[in-house]
């Protein structure tokens, strides 16, 4: 099993690009199941997430063809089966998007209850009670949702009774095939929720309100093929952004877009950091200082997002300063804490909230990665510690950070990726 070596207390400096947004990628990919023509999909990042859905589709009956800038053409005219099998489902829950297209097109759907990554309850019953509410029928049976709508959908009011991502995509793509006008209420307005729409806007659906909370969807008869470039992805940008606040560099990246990263922007202002911003890029700059703790509180897009907190509990480990970290999105997402704390983070927890003691720095260490997110906040941690730091089960970071070693060494960083056996030599 592979892990990243990592030798800390060097700056990152210098320039690297964003790739296209994971979150994004895969909705976009399960869409394609809304039409029968060739679709173009650019800007795929190259990821063990979007290679699942790929195969996930690919057993479906979806044809890939694949150039040399990860850019897809997508062939869906052959389905030949409409079930996700739990095999691939387990491994990663956005297979549960499949569902609504299948439903919306094909009249029925066999998907596995999802697993993914364990940072508490993300329950399917808002995507069911919303396709139900769109006439289909459902019912779970050995682990799986059986689903039909044999006459169709039709459109419906769906009122969310909290705001759900995967849930308002979900119900998103069955509503554009379905009879009639449907209003997504309490929708979530994330930007590739919003990278969905227009994707799904460019192959002919009839969409209205994209970017608030509540959307209108006039059905149609049918989708067509199309071209379309997923959105740059904000969490990757944010995360390297933070890396450079916390190791007191200078980074330019490109390719990406400012206006999907105000909250976080505003937040590591308030570390200290210079940040200019254009179009498509954006230069932090820490002119060598430490930076300052900063409160965050993760909310629904726009406020800070849930899939950033844990790198900033990181930079707030060596921050000058207490802060105050409070998640309201999942019940369980401070399993990074533990490992922090063995690289000498001062961290205590009480129930949703984190108060964090920066301390000067930190200590290399083993530590283990427990989720997507945690794994990049060790890794973070990994670069200010004195030391070697060495990130364990690092397949969870390949699920959303594309060669993030190989980015991160183009900064000036020491990461390197081991095989457990290279870390037995070394030690023997």
């Amino acid at each position: 099993m592979d892990k990243l070596l990592i030798k800390g207390g060097k700056p990152l400096i210098g320039s690297i690009r964003i790739s296209g947004a994971k979150n994004a990628a895969l909705p976009i990919l399960t869409a394609c199941l809304l039409t029968k023509e060739t679709v173009t999909v650019a800007n795929v990042p190259h990821l063990r997430d979007a290679t699942t859905i790929m195969e996930l589709l690919s057993g479906m009956g979806v044809q890939f063809m694949v150039d040399d800038r990860l850019t897809l053409e997508i062939d869906p005219s052959n389905i030949h089966t409409f079930e996700a099998s739990y095999e691939l489902v387990k491994t990663m829950r956005a297979s549960i998007l499949v569902l609504g297209p299948l439903l919306a097109h094909y009249g029925q759907a066999k998907v596995s209850l999802p697993g993914g990554c364990a940072i508490g309850s993300r329950p399917v019953d808002l995507h069911i009670k919303g396709l139900e509410a769109l006439g289909a029928t459902i019912e779970v049976s050995g682990g799986y949702l059986i689903a039909s709508a044999p006459n169709g959908l039709k459109g419906a009011t769906i009122d969310f009774e909290t705001t759900t991502v995967t849930g308002t995509e979900n119900i998103l793509m069955a509503a554009v095939l379905a009879k009639g006008t449907s209003t997504i209420k309490n929708a979530a307005c994330e930007p590739e929720v919003q990278d969905l729409a227009y994707f799904l806007k460019q192959l002919g659906a009839k969409i209205e309100g994209i970017g608030t909370s509540t959307l209108t969807v006039h059905g149609v008869e049918r989708l067509t093929g199309g071209m379309y470039r997923v959105l740059p992805d904000r969490i990757e940008t944010a995360t390297y952004l933070t890396a450079a606040a916390m190791t007191r560099g200078k980074v330019t990246l490109k390719d990406t877009r400012p206006d999907t990263l105000l909250a976080v922007l505003d937040v590591l202002k308030a570390t200290g950091a210079k940040i200019e911003t254009g179009v498509d890029w954006i230069t932090l700059d820490m002119q060598r200082r430490r930076p300052k703790a900063v409160d965050i509180t993760t909310a629904p897009y726009p406020g800070f997002p849930t899939d950033m907190q844990a790198q900033l509990m990181a930079l707030n480990t060596v921050a000058e300063g207490r802060s105050l970290i409070e998640e309201n999105i999942f019940e369980n997402r401070f399993m990074h804490v533990q490992e922090l704390q063995r690289l000498g983070a001062d961290i205590t927890l009480k129930g949703r909230s984190a108060i964090c003691e920066g301390v000067p720095t930190l200590q290399g260490a083993p530590v283990m990665a427990t989720d997507l997110r945690a794994s990049a906040s060790l890794v973070l941690a990994g670069l200010v510690a004195e030391g070697e730091t060495l990130v364990d089960r690092i397949y969870h970071i390949d699920r959303g950070y594309e060669c993030i070693e190989e980015k991160l060494n183009l900064l000036g960083a020491d990461v390197k990726r081991v095989t457990s056996r290279e870390v037995s030599d070394s030690n023997a």
